[in-house]
């Protein structure tokens, strides 16, 4: 049985900068920037211009990724796309994507399957954990993943909005999953869910218990409510479950791999909140050093967090061949996961 390496990286990361004092001076959102910083650690995030889609920043993270592997295109077997914000309720951007990349036309096509993963903040573990047992399987040589985020264009960016608003920036990950016979890779992963809390962070837009799912007005126009239109959180209650589901699944990867908290390079945490962050951490004794952090900078991409901490890891220096590494994500559903990869 082969093992499932990570081959190749890649980002996407819109150009226009949003620094917290942007969202008082251009939105006039009541807010500053000590607040927000002690509150999330953001300092700022990026924004998409109108116009650009979750695809597009999809596709250009995973054209890097496939060329850094040392890949074409055509040497991809299978795509995962990670998203909470595709351009279309239906369908999803992993087929958009392929489309991008040129691989459902010409001499090039080779109609590669394609499938959205919509687990939120912990869709990229997901998808990881998906494209390793695909490799491991020997169904394909190389897969596809990639988390892929525009917020910016469903955000409440106004004083009403500004607890959600303050916290999500656009930007795009994408990693290629290949065989080896080299002793390295995806070592393990463990996922997890809880549908009790699903609606302490949500974002439901429509209910499709009603008839229509969307009310419309006497001229058939669909009308959204504030609170069905936007994402609603409970901060409290992410913060508490964040920690605790964290921790547990830290503990039982590593547990289950015969690993010490000592014996792990770099632990990759998803980029939700700082505070949370640190928090699970001291909880586990792990020390500032081995703990890396880019949300300060983008803020929280969901899907999109832990392949750009991967990517700027690797361009840096900071991941190199040999390390150990722990990649820890908790998100709305709720849904979380751990990911344990000998680099």
């Amino acid at each position: 049985m082969p093992n499932a390496f990570i081959s190749g990286t890649g980002s996407s990361i819109p150009e226009r900068v949003v620094t917290n004092q942007d969202l008082v001076d251009t939105y006039g959102i009541d807010s500053d920037d000590a607040w927000v910083q002690k509150r999330t650690g953001i300092k700022t995030r990026r924004f998409t211009e109108p116009g650009t889609g979750t695809t597009e920043l999809g596709a250009d993270a995973g054209a890097k990724a496939i060329a850094a592997a040392g890949l074409q295109p055509q040497d991809i077997d299978m795509i995962l796309a990670a998203t909470i914000s595709p351009e279309y309720a239906f369908p999803g951007i992993g087929v958009t994507i392929a489309e991008k990349l040129g691989l459902c036309e010409g001499s090039g096509a080779t109609f590669v399957p394609a499938m959205d993963i919509r687990n939120q903040c912990s869709g990229f573990v997901y998808g990881l954990s998906t494209a390793a047992a695909m490799v491991q399987s020997g169904a394909h040589k190389h897969v596809l993943v990639i988390g892929s985020e525009i917020h910016s264009a469903a955000l409440d960016l106004s004083t009403r909005g500004r607890t959600i608003a303050s916290l999500f920036g656009d930007g795009a990950g994408a990693v290629v999953v290949s065989a080896t016979d080299e002793d390295r890779g995806v070592r393990s992963w463990k996922l997890g869910s809880d549908g009790r809390h699903a609606e302490v962070l949500c974002q439901k837009i429509w209910d499709m218990r009603q008839r229509p799912f969307i009310p419309v007005d006497e001229d058939g126009y669909g009308r959204v409510s504030p609170e069905m239109m936007y994402a609603h959180m409970d901060g409290r209650q992410v913060f508490r479950h964040a920690v605790e589901r964290m921790c547990t699944v830290t503990m039982q990867i590593c547990l289950e791999n015969g690993v010490t908290g000592d014996e792990v390079d770099l632990f990759m945490f998803h980029q939700a909140n700082m505070r949370i962050n640190q928090f699970v951490a001291k909880q586990l004794a792990i020390p500032e050093d081995k703990l890396i952090h880019n949300i300060d900078k983008y803020g929280n991409t969901t899907a999109a967090t832990i392949p750009l901490l991967i990517d700027e890891a690797v361009r840096t220096g900071r991941l190199v061949p040999g390390m150990k590494v722990a990649c820890v994500a908790f998100g709305s559903g709720f849904t979380w996961g751990a990911t344990l990869i000998d680099w």
